[in-house]
């Protein structure tokens, strides 16, 4: 468990310096928008899968402006690349960037930054998920989190929330529970749960 902690460790604090490095508070601020970070990297749960989230707000959304920052963020030689999305006319009201970032060890990073319509639906939604999941969060419950992403093969894509919500609501404990949990709970679309 040991070695598992500490590859945690080493890839949040890496992550963090991939944020300073690439500026996104500053970029994004200096457009006007308002930056959170959310996901597994603000509540401790980053483990192997190098991934980094935030969520912008701004009001309202003007695309132009979103390119703007973004253009700022491909300045940086350590961007390979940059994906966009355009649901401003959606539900979710918000412009999707996902970028990779290559680090100094050759290893690729994935920062999605979803720049959202304050006001709308998931205004403040995922930051107050985050918040509920670290306040009921126990050291058992956060190790048994990060070895069960330690043990998801590389080539699995599984959402952060599907781990938390097996391990605090239905108790999952280990590998083969979890993956016979996710064949009783498949997710389809945005999964909107609360702990």
């Amino acid at each position: 468990m040991d070695c598992i902690l500490s590859l945690a460790e080493k890839n949040q604090q890496k992550a963090h310096r991939i944020i300073r490095n690439l500026d996104i508070v500053g970029i994004w601020s200096s457009i006007g928008a308002e930056v959170h970070l959310v996901g597994s990297l603000k509540m401790g749960l980053l483990m192997k899968h190098r991934d980094i989230d935030f969520h912008i707000y701004s009001d309202p959304v003007v695309i132009q402006d979103s390119f703007r920052a973004v253009a700022l963020l491909a300045e940086n030689p350590a961007i390979e690349k940059i994906e966009y999305h355009n649901g401003l006319y959606t539900e979710e009201a918000c412009v999707e960037w996902h970028a990779w970032y290559r680090d100094e060890d050759e290893q690729l990073w994935q920062i999605d930054m979803i720049h959202i319509c304050k006001g709308s639906r998931y205004d403040g939604y995922f930051e107050r998920v985050a918040e509920r999941i670290e306040n009921i969060l126990t050291d058992e419950t956060r190790k048994i989190i990060l070895k069960l992403k330690y043990e998801t093969p590389e080539t699995e894509k599984i959402s952060g929330i599907e781990y938390y919500r097996a391990v605090i609501d239905d108790g999952v404990r280990n590998y083969s529970d979890f993956e016979r949990w996710r064949k009783k709970n498949k997710p389809s679309g945005i999964i909107e749960w609360m702990p």
